[in-house]
């Protein structure tokens, strides 16, 4: 009988003890480190043998990034605008908080900061960016704004293609990031063609006064402002308040530019006592590519006193 009460009193206190090794978690963080979570509860009595119960398995979810890089064309040269365009998906469980973009761009692309647009799905989102010296631009999704798991955010921009560009790789690279979530890099890469930049030069110029007909501008001669010089591609040149003028990107070869003399009333083209050449409304000029040429004007009063 003693033997038999002893038995149900260990089974009692054996069953309370086991009933209360369960354990139960409410949440599992969203960038939990450890994807299984195991937890084993036991009880035993001095005279019974230790038992465990069932092992619990929990699976900690976390959110994971996917980025995609495209631009609107393959190939671009000088004075071009190229639309890059980012495709972000969180391919995880959780949504991915403080997400951010660093997009580091090749040399000669500029960014264009009003560009920038981003959505999700049909909605528009707020994003903003940042461009540091060493052209990486960095794209931020507003914080109060979460990519929930299978969406994708969607970011577009447009960059300017500069002369600085044809020393370029013309490749930049893309990688997303949320909190200490990396996602893998995406890159394109654009071929910059020389396009018509590495075949030009620049004229300069000026129209002045030419007192002893040397053809040179003396410190005591000044310049002719507001006269109109055309180029042979129909390019209108006006000089300006010191009678300079100058044209950049011209395409090189023989070039010819003339001085248009109805712009200047009170004026006639000066004799020149040197160069026989130069006795003539126009200049031809031969421009090397990505060379300087100049073309000067000397003019002198076509009358004096109010006569002729």
């Amino acid at each position: 009988m003693t033997s038999t009460f002893s038995w149900l009193r260990h089974k009692s206190l054996f069953c309370t003890f086991f009933s209360l090794g369960v354990l139960a978690y409410a949440s599992i963080p969203a960038f939990a480190q450890v994807s299984v979570i195991r937890n084993t509860a036991g009880a035993g009595a001095n005279s019974l043998p230790r038992r465990s119960s069932n092992e619990v398995r929990l699976t900690a979810s976390q959110a994971a990034l996917e980025i995609i890089k495209t631009g609107d064309r393959s190939a671009a040269e000088p004075g071009d605008t190229v639309i890059y365009r980012l495709a972000i998906r969180n391919t995880g469980r959780s949504p991915a908080r403080n997400l951010t973009v660093t997009d580091r761009l090749p040399l000669g692309l500029r960014f264009i900061s009003k560009s920038l647009k981003g959505s999700i799905g049909n909605t528009s989102v707020s994003i903003t960016a940042n461009s540091s010296a060493n052209r990486a631009v960095t794209i931020s999704l507003n914080p109060a704004t979460e990519l929930q798991p299978n969406q994708t955010l969607n970011v577009a921009y447009a960059v300017e293609v500069t002369p600085d560009a044809v020393r370029g790789t013309g490749r930049n690279l893309a990688q997303a990031q949320a909190g200490t979530l990396t996602s893998n890099q995406s890159s394109h890469l654009l071929r910059i063609r020389p396009g018509i930049v590495s075949d030009c030069g620049t004229i300069i110029g000026r129209v002045f006064v030419d007192k002893n007909f040397d053809g040179e501008q003396q410190p005591n001669e000044p310049g002719v402002p507001n006269a109109v010089i055309y180029m042979d591609d129909g390019n209108r040149i006006v000089t300006d308040a010191n009678g300079l003028f100058s044209l950049a990107n011209v395409i090189s070869g023989y070039r010819s530019a003339t001085l248009d003399l109805t712009s200047l009333p009170g004026y006639a083209l000066a004799p020149n006592n040197y160069f026989i050449e130069r006795n003539s409304q126009s200049r031809m000029v031969k421009l090397a590519p990505s060379s300087l040429a100049r073309v000067n004007f000397g003019v002198t009063p076509a009358f004096s006193g109010g006569k002729r």
